[in-house]
């Protein structure tokens, strides 16, 4: 165990954590010694994955979620609560960017878009941050997106939902610190499932310095630097891990 990243005796909470960057983290998490919750709309994927989590010797938690729901988060973190009595790692990684031109975008698109990447992550942070400020802190990781640094154009409310992530990363960070760390990544273009509507040329490269799609195994360093006690000095940051856009 590299002593920079051991998360020994720790508990992780990773929404989206069943399929992409969500489950790199979690299996990154579990085999440095943390125990996990994995949540997600399908409960089914949760619990493949915590199946394999579990062959780590690690505890593993499937709960299904509806992340852009203001009281299924709250069920969420009374769960994680109820069965692990604590929370050191919050990880608000579930999202969704449809790509829709601006006429064309509808009322419940456009709220559905916003509850799942601010309003959902937001009051599942602020549940978990002000129970870590009352006890023994804890570390949370927003799952952010270059697009609220670069904004494209047809995903207009997703870029503003992530850059409201970002305006909360640093706002929480002052308000539940020292005692809680607040940061977000930015990540850029992944092959994850969203990469299988690319084309194969864009699945190949990409405009950034990389020139290059990312793997998803590759947020998992950024992930363990934040979650981990060798970042703590690091907190209210945007960490862009996008291949240098």
């Amino acid at each position: 165990m590299d002593e920079l990243f051991d998360l020994t005796g720790k508990v992780a909470l990773v929404t989206g954590g069943s399929r992409g960057l969500g489950l790199q983290m979690v299996r990154a998490f579990a085999q440095r010694g943390a125990d996990v919750i994995i949540a997600s709309r399908k409960l089914d994927a949760c619990e493949e994955a915590a199946a394999d989590i579990r062959k780590l010797g690690r505890r593993a938690l499937a709960v299904s979620v509806n992340a852009s729901n203001w009281n299924d988060v709250e069920r969420l973190a009374d769960t994680a609560y109820a069965e692990f009595g604590r929370v050191d790692i919050l990880v608000n990684n579930a999202g969704m960017s449809p790509a829709v031109p601006s006429h064309e975008m509808t009322e419940a698109l456009f709220d559905k878009v916003v509850s799942l990447n601010f309003k959902g992550p937001f009051r599942l942070a602020a549940l978990v941050a002000h129970r870590m400020a009352q006890g023994d802190g804890g570390v949370i990781i927003n799952i952010s997106s270059s697009g609220a640094l670069m904004p494209l154009p047809n995903v207009i409310p997703y870029s503003g939902a992530k850059a409201a992530l970002n305006a909360m990363t640093v706002s929480m960070a002052r308000e539940y610190g020292p005692k809680v760390r607040v940061n977000s990544i930015s990540a850029g273009a992944f092959l994850t499932d969203i990469s299988k509507a690319w084309t194969p040329e864009a699945r190949e490269k990409s405009s950034n310095s990389a020139g290059r799609p990312g793997r998803p195994e590759e947020i998992v360093t950024t992930a363990l630097y934040l979650a981990s006690p060798a970042s703590s000095f690091t907190t209210g940051a945007i960490i862009r891990c996008d291949g240098g856009m």
